[in-house]
């Protein structure tokens, strides 16, 4: 069975940074592709990162290029969302899934509950 667990969401000033980590169950990390994805109140889910099983590949959506990055650490089997020069318009509950290398929410098969993330103004 599948686990993701997120964590490190929290209220942060704007240009502020943080980190998103999720923690992976069992063999998660080298048989699918990890992604990142958010929703804010109202909104549909946005698609913000996603990174290959190997880790050679990555793609970003274009409100968070530049400014986020994703990685994964094997031995730790987890995946990291690091969020620089944060904006109010990030504020959103912030989704770690994983799936296929995609930029769409319907080809990710397994989700976690969720991390907050407010950035104030």
């Amino acid at each position: 069975q599948v686990q993701l667990v997120e964590s490190g969401g929290g209220l942060v000033q704007a240009g502020g940074f943080l980190r998103l980590s999720c923690q992976v169950s069992g063999r998660t990390l080298s048989r699918h592709a990890m992604g990142w994805f958010r929703q804010a109140p109202g909104l549909e889910r946005e698609f913000v990162a996603t990174i290959s099983w190997s880790g050679g590949v990555t793609y970003y959506g274009n409100s968070v290029k530049g400014r986020f990055t994703i990685s994964k650490d094997y031995a730790k089997s987890t995946v990291y969302l690091q969020m620089n020069s944060l904006k109010p318009e990030d504020t959103a509950v912030y989704y770690c899934a994983a799936g296929a290398l995609a930029g769409s929410a319907d080809k990710y098969d397994y989700w976690g509950q969720g991390t907050q993330v407010t950035v104030s103004t």
